[in-house]
């Protein structure tokens, strides 16, 4: 018997992690309620080898004194959302700084992209034990670059693949940025897979994911308003395929920061801005999660918008039950992660 499936989203407006049916959208309520222990930034989502949901936690606002706070890894019960302690904690001086994106080895070795130390300095992959915590060590730079991680995934070829933007707290960093792999049981540095200062459309690199198509599929920002959000399309080689523009020149805008291929080999995308997140107005898209056909480019509201009264505001990373934690592919006979008796702390209809 086929069991049922939930898709997890953190929402950086209320800092909560809300909970969908994988199959047709209806909203479940919050599986981690707003500001849960310190819950402020919600990030990277995925379940670890025991089952629990491990979300990375850039603690954004922290409250005062306003010095800069270290980000965390929190860990919460898989069936319950109850909250089970930190497996990094912010007080670790190996803490990440600012973490995004997340992936959890076979080696049971976590992967944590931390974009920033401080402000104008390199960031770091970090990695942790899975289980304890316990930090294993930052992955060497690449030479020569700019190293400012955004997210993670383990491709087929089982290398680790990360996206990696240029300066974010300059101008000329808002364009340009790369794919860079590592040797996930070693650590040890590869290459340059993609270099992205050499391709226009290429800015700002932050959701990698392959599907089941085997290409590479990166959510990449606008150069300027001339410009469109996109997902851009690689073949296993590195080379460029093709583009999924979110919208045309002249609509209104929308961007995202994190992809996941789920049911049906289906990408889903949430549309995180324009909005909070970047300190304007909410647009017409923001909030929903687009569920799109890669090989037609086509869509279906999946969620519907903010402005719509959807219940997303600020979406960023997501995950399905069925998710696997170091590849993020879809899993499609995967049962005993996505057989949960979830409880929320409201339920909607929506």
């Amino acid at each position: 018997m086929k069991r049922h499936d939930y898709l997890y989203i953190g929402d950086g407006f209320d800092n909560t992690v809300k909970t969908f049916d994988a199959e047709s959208g209806r909203f479940l309520g919050r599986f981690v309620p707003s500001g849960d222990n310190g819950l402020n930034g919600p990030r990277g989502l995925i379940f670890d080898h025991n089952g629990n949901l491990l979300v990375t936690n850039q603690n954004v606002l922290p409250p005062p004194p306003p010095a800069p706070q270290n980000g965390s890894i929190l860990k919460y019960d898989a069936h319950t959302g109850q909250f089970q302690g930190y497996l990094v904690n912010p007080n670790d001086p190996n803490a990440p700084f600012a973490p995004r994106g997340i992936v959890l080895s076979k080696q049971n070795i976590l992967f944590v992209a931390d974009i920033i130390v401080e402000t104008g300095l390199n960031g770091e992959v970090r990695t942790y034990h899975g289980t304890t915590g316990v930090f294993q060590g930052n992955l060497e730079h690449p030479p020569g670059v700019q190293f400012f991680p955004r997210s993670v995934v383990i491709g087929p070829d089982g290398l680790l693949y990360v996206s990696v933007s240029n300066n974010p707290t300059t101008a000329e960093g808002q364009l340009g940025g790369r794919v860079v792999r590592y040797n996930p049981k070693t650590g040890e540095f590869i290459d340059v897979f993609i270099e992205g200062d050499s391709i226009p459309d290429f800015n700002r690199p932050e959701g990698l994911v392959f599907g089941p198509d085997g290409n590479l599929y990166i959510t990449s920002f606008r150069r300027d308003p001339s410009d469109t959000d996109k997902i851009l399309i690689f073949d296993r080689k590195g080379r460029f395929l093709d583009k999924i523009d979110l919208y045309a020149v002249g609509q209104p805008r929308a961007f995202a920061q994190a992809i996941l291929f789920g049911p049906n080999g289906k990408l889903f995308v949430p549309i995180t801005g324009p909005g909070p997140v970047n300190g304007q107005p909410l647009g017409p898209d923001t909030g929903s999660v687009r569920r799109y056909n890669v090989k037609s480019k086509t869509f279906d509201v999946f969620v519907r918008p903010a402005l719509l009264g959807g219940p997303l505001t600020e979406p960023w990373y997501l995950t399905f039950g069925k998710t696997d934690p170091a590849t993020l592919a879809y899993r499609h006979d995967k049962e005993e992660s996505s057989d949960h008796d979830h409880h929320h702390d409201d339920e909607s209809s929506d």
